[in-house]
This record gives C-alpha cells, sequence and structure tokens, in this order.
C-alpha cells in the first residue's frame, strides 16, 4: 500500500489544483450568465469598469445604459458585472463629518473655516 502513497498525493493534488477551480469558474460563469439574461429596462446596474447606470434599452449582445440623463452608451451584455439595488432615500442625511451642522463645531473651535 506504501508504494501507492505517492500517486495517490499526485491523484489528490490533480483533483485540487485542476478539477475544483474549474468547477467554480463554471458556476461563476453559469450565475453571470443568468444575471445577464435576467435584464430588464429600468434595472440598475454596474458594469465592469466600475460605471453605474440604468438598463435603457436591450439587444442581442449589447445592452443600452442611461449613465445620466439622456446619456445612453452601449455595452457588451459581458460587461454588466452585477445589478445594484435602486437607490431609496437617504437614511440619516445629515452631515458626515461630526461638526460640519448648523449649529456649529463640536470642540468648541471657531466656526470660521478658512482653507
Amino acid at each position: 500500500m506504501e508504494q501507492y502513497f505517492p500517486l495517490v498525493l499526485l491523484a489528490l493534488a490533480f483533483v485540487l489544483l485542476i478539477v475544483l477551480p474549474a468547477r467554480q469558474r463554471k458556476r461563476v460563469q453559469a450565475q453571470a450568465q443568468a444575471m445577464q439574461e435576467s435584464l430588464t429596462p429600468g434595472t440598475p446596474v454596474m458594469t465592469t469598469a466600475g460605471l453605474h447606470g440604468t438598463v435603457a434599452g436591450l439587444g442581442e449582445g449589447t445592452v443600452d445604459l442611461e449613465i445620466a440623463p439622456g446619456v445612453v452608451v452601449t455595452f457588451a451584455r459581458q460587461a454588466i458585472l452585477e445589478v445594484r439595488k435602486p437607490a431609496g432615500p437617504a437614511v440619516g442625511s445629515g452631515p458626515a463629518v461630526p461638526g460640519d451642522d448648523a449649529t456649529g463645531p463640536s470642540d468648541g473651535g471657531p466656526t470660521d473655516r478658512t482653507l
């Protein structure tokens, strides 16, 4: 049995380095394909380049994205990375930096800021 140990290790290494990553890659490609086929006009998406837009139209292998009001660009369907959730009302839309509100700074410093 000990004579087959190196062969078993070699087979195990083959499975770990070749077969498992190939299955994972195939699963990710299937998910991306399903996402690209489920696109409908009005869906907010992000491209592989990081550009955010809304699906304005669909072609056979293309997607028209509205990236600003009245600005529509065409991408290949493969360029769509993910579907984004629509932007809702801002929760806690107050100032992001402490002391930047209308009551003045919280540290008791001067209210006049010059840059």
